[in-house]
């Protein structure tokens, strides 16, 4: 069972460390998607908050479409998205009413068997055209104040080598009122609201999962009584969540120091005074090896540094590759 830790002096409220935890558990699949949350008793006793708050963070949860609340049986982990794609209309669709399920159909069966899209085009060209002009333009998108998008975009533009646009959620609706079709890739955080906004549009959306941390959280459990700690990151989002595990698994054992790249006085502060350092995305790594560089002189002895994994998991890049016919 995850364990979930609120620390009570922090200044992020005790609702949002455990909206948080509880997110972070569903993204990184610690939660698969039907996996049954604790009940509110149960967080209750783990956790030391009432009730009703455990309530009302599970309502919020429901709210941005992660859970879902079955009455008698508990809250249950929701699986992707299942909002239906309008896709381009064609006359022949009012002579041949049954036409479109039997492309969709026979098209997945030559997937299946290994036929690529190229292959398949010539004798189901209105589905595969439809694919291919989805996957001609890639769009991340994710709220403006998770921070996490220019690592997304950073780490699809080298994984898939095509350009990949991001847009802020915010803005989703008015970008794809001005394109025909497209794919869209978000976190599974925000994967009802970015189908809300794409499916009218023809436009698809693909979530995808986030690192787990699983080794990181293991190192971090290991660490002494009264280390200081320092979380880098070139999002404030993903330092958030990190900052609220750390708490989560280790209390007030050790002291928690934070900053984002660009912020050279912080990420200067962290390498004089942090005995262990974790780059929690590897574009940060190389950030941090220069501040160390710049403040040799006034170190005795250089921190431990903790190089994470990409923010996005392997699989997700697979499927992205698989999807936008790039394997």
């Amino acid at each position: 069972m995850v364990q979930f830790h609120i620390q009570t002096d922090s200044e992020i409220p005790a609702s949002t460390q455990l909206y948080d935890q509880i997110w972070f558990a569903i993204a990184s699949r610690q939660y698969p998607p039907g996996y049954r949350l604790p009940s509110t008793r149960q967080l209750a006793m783990q956790t030391g908050l009432h009730r009703n708050t455990i309530s009302k963070v599970y309502r919020q949860l429901e709210d941005a479409g992660v859970v879902a609340a079955m009455p008698g049986s508990g809250i249950y982990v929701r699986a992707e998205g299942t909002t239906e794609i309008i896709k381009p209309g064609s006359p022949l669709l009012d002579k041949f009413p049954k036409a479109q399920e039997l492309v969709e159909n026979s098209l997945d069966e030559l997937l299946r068997q290994g036929c690529s899209l190229h292959q398949s085009r010539e004798l189901f060209m209105a589905e595969v055209d439809w694919r291919l002009r989805c996957s001609a333009r890639v769009l991340v998108t994710i709220k403006k104040e998770d921070g996490a998008g220019e690592l997304m975009v950073r780490e699809l533009e080298q994984a898939l080598k095509i350009p990949v646009q991001l847009v802020p959620l915010e803005e989703l609706e008015q970008v794809l009122s001005q394109t025909r079709s497209g794919t869209v890739v978000t976190s599974r955080y925000y994967i009802n609201e970015a189908e809300a906004i794409a499916a009218p549009k023809s436009v698809r959306v693909i979530p995808i999962d986030i690192y787990d941390y699983a080794k990181e959280r293991e190192l971090l459990k290991e660490l002494p009584k009264d280390t200081c700690l320092g979380l880098v990151s070139l999002s404030s989002g993903i330092i958030r969540i990190a900052e609220v595990l750390s708490y989560s698994l280790r209390g007030d054992d050790i002291l928690v120091m934070t900053a984002q790249t660009e912020d050279t006085q912080k990420l200067s502060a962290v390498v004089r005074s942090a005995q262990t350092i974790v780059a929690l995305d590897t574009a940060s790594y190389p950030a941090i090896k220069e501040a160390l560089l710049a403040a040799r002189n006034d170190i005795i002895r250089p921190p431990e540094i903790i190089r994470c994994e990409n923010y996005i998991g392997e699989k997700s890049i697979g499927r992205l590759k698989r999807e936008l016919g790039l394997d």
